[in-house]
């Protein structure tokens, strides 16, 4: 007897944020027997990290959506169409129960073509205030899960859910041992980690590079540089590099004292996670549309994070932000231990069959 296997499309690309919840939900389906598939850019980072993993990857046109006008707008209106059709071949062939949308331009038209099939969209955003592409996405979502309470307030309380950050399952059992090995640094001097995402953060890199002797006084460094940007010239003691971390992330998190980061929501809610005090450097607006700074904002309100917006930052202005940290490390640390929510993976792909069932 023939069964029909069952089958989730999953979207969403741009940049690391949108595409890595995705990657972490595939375990989770196909324990369930269920067939995960993408749909993504033709050239597009999700491109990278998905055929990393064992599914299907089925490559749509994509274009840009902007809130100002221009004539690249009218190329891409075509390109964004052209993706609906064929976002919504590949939905037909493939039959399956849901979609689940991370954002960026390319869910788009996987999205309004799901809904021109019936077919039921769930969106997860992630930052305080949606990006155009969910806000636009949302309006025909089956359901919209958030990881800020405070997102609730720019979506339609009909649709719109708080769940909370969905956590990584090893996040947070890194090991002491394994830090120490990996890093060869003294458990007695104070650990600093430096995360500035995936390709690294040139603002970050420079600053720290520019004032790696002063900061070696009293701290040891693990600094994530990004893709690229190890440079053997800074290599000393108390100071390690890494291109990118995968599995060692756990482990080099517990042994660390203070994070220092860019402030995409994923990253901060890892911090919380471990209980990291931590100093954020949003993206500026001349780089994002402002999420970062909102997440940033929030986290500083909650008495989680110190915030250094770019143009400020300065070795002074660093060294006063650690030290307000050293003198509210056990203040902030009870306030991280408060914080109660989130799901895991697995418990999200539960949530997404359920809501679907109904």
């Amino acid at each position: 007897m023939n069964t029909v296997k069952r089958k989730v499309i999953l979207t969403g690309g741009g940049t690391v944020g949108h595409v890595m919840l995705n990657k972490l939900l595939i375990p989770g389906l196909i324990n369930k027997g269920i067939e995960p598939l993408y749909i993504g850019s033709k050239k597009g980072i999700e491109k990278e990290i998905i055929n990393a993993t064992s599914i299907k990857y089925y490559n749509i046109s994509s274009g840009k959506l902007r809130r100002y006008l221009s004539k690249e707008n009218i190329k891409d209106f075509f390109k964004v169409s052209k993706g609906f059709y064929d976002a919504r071949k590949i939905l037909k062939r493939e039959k399956p129960e849901l979609v689940f949308s991370k954002g960026g331009f390319v869910s788009v038209p996987v999205v309004l073509a799901a809904r021109s099939l019936n077919i039921p969209v769930f969106i997860h955003e992630s930052d305080i205030s949606p990006g155009l592409a969910n806000k636009i996405a949302g309006r025909f979502a089956t359901k919209i899960f958030v990881t800020f309470e405070k997102t609730l307030d720019h979506l339609p309380s009909a649709k719109a859910e708080y769940i909370g950050p969905v956590f990584r399952d090893d996040l947070g059992r890194g090991r002491n041992n394994i830090g120490f090995e990996l890093t060869g640094f003294n458990p007695e001097k104070p650990i600093m980690l430096i995360m500035g995402g995936s390709l690294g953060s040139v603002t970050i890199n420079k600053f720290i590079k520019d004032n790696l002797n002063e900061l070696l006084d009293k701290w040891q460094i693990i600094h994530l540089v990004g893709y690229g940007n190890y440079d053997d010239a800074l290599n000393q003691t108390g100071y390690k590099q890494f291109e990118f971390v995968n599995k060692e992330l756990p482990h080099l998190m517990k042994i660390s004292d203070t994070v220092v980061g860019r402030s995409g929501s994923n990253a901060i809610f890892e911090f919380l996670l471990n209980k990291k005090p931590m100093i954020l450097v949003p993206l500026p607006l001349n780089q994002s549309r402002g999420d970062q700074i909102e997440n940033a904002e929030y986290f500083k309100e909650k008495g989680f994070a110190e915030v250094i917006h770019e143009e400020q930052l300065s070795l002074s202005e660093f060294m006063q932000k650690l030290s307000a940290i050293e003198q509210h490390r056990s203040e902030i640390i009870t306030r991280m231990k408060v914080f109660d929510g989130g799901y895991q993976p697995e418990d999200l792909v539960n949530r997404l069959l359920q809501e679907e069932g109904k």
